[in-house]
């Protein structure tokens, strides 16, 4: 099988991670500033909302549909909201678990592993989600390899969360997150192998998803999400100051 990759869409797939690393990072300012529990589980939900589902899940899907193997493959609706959704929760519990009281080194490696291992659960559930007549399998080395660096990326990730503050910094931690991001997805890639089968499996009860320009429609909604979010957010940290003269 001769495959290559569409260089606009994985322009775009980095170009969201780096949005939404830096979505995240600007949420998460607020975790440890919240005055009670309820303020600070908004917060945890927000920023891994934004972490999962903005920069990860959504850089993992537009690569997907990057990867043009020379055959039609669509994608399971429902395994792939699926792999949405472990993304988003795998953030949100990795940030509540580092921010359960003050932070500190010895709540990063477990919560790390733990959004590390749901990062990378979300990436094979996502590849399960491709509908095609094709079986894949996997080298163990090279998966273990992404699982690894999807670890180490969730414990950048959450240090940053706590520690990054001034702009300067947000971007080049963002930089950082979304050359992490897509390390662990193009990993990932290279741990699959693919073998002709002529068998298509049917999609379950939702049905599947494809089209030509689903990545540039897929980018073109997260990023606005993503931007109206900061603008949002940026208009409400104003309204505060300004209160609090």
């Amino acid at each position: 099988m001769v495959a290559e990759y569409n260089p606009v869409l994985v322009g775009l797939s980095f170009l969201v991670a780096v949005l939404g690393s830096f979505t995240a990072l600007q949420l998460a300012v607020a975790i440890p500033a919240a005055q009670d529990e309820a303020e600070k589980k908004k917060a945890i939900i927000k920023a891994g909302a934004a972490m999962g589902g903005g920069a990860i899940w959504t850089m993992h899907f537009i690569a997907m549909l990057a990867y043009d193997m020379g055959m039609p493959v669509t994608y399971d609706v429902f395994l792939t909201v699926l792999s949405a959704v472990i993304a988003m929760a795998a953030c949100s519990i990795g940030l509540g678990i580092a921010g359960i009281g003050l932070f500190s080194f010895d709540k990063l490696l477990p919560a790390g592993i733990f959004m590390g291992c749901g990062v990378a659960g979300m990436h094979y559930m996502g590849m399960a989600a491709m509908i095609m007549p094709m079986e894949v399998s996997y080298n163990l080395n090279i998966l273990i390899i992404s699982v690894i660096i999807g670890v180490v990326a969730s414990c950048a990730a959450l240090w940053m969360a706590f520690h990054m503050r001034g702009k300067l910094q947000m971007i080049g931690s963002s930089l950082l997150m979304g050359v992490a991001v897509c390390g662990m997805h193009y990993t990932g890639m290279a741990a699959a192998r693919y073998e002709h089968t002529n068998i298509v499996n049917e999609a379950w009860f939702a049905g599947s998803l494809g089209g030509e320009y689903l990545g540039i429609s897929i980018f073109l909604v997260v990023t606005t999400s993503l931007v109206l979010t900061l603008a949002i957010g940026s208009h409400r940290r104003r309204q505060r100051e300004e209160l609090a003269i």
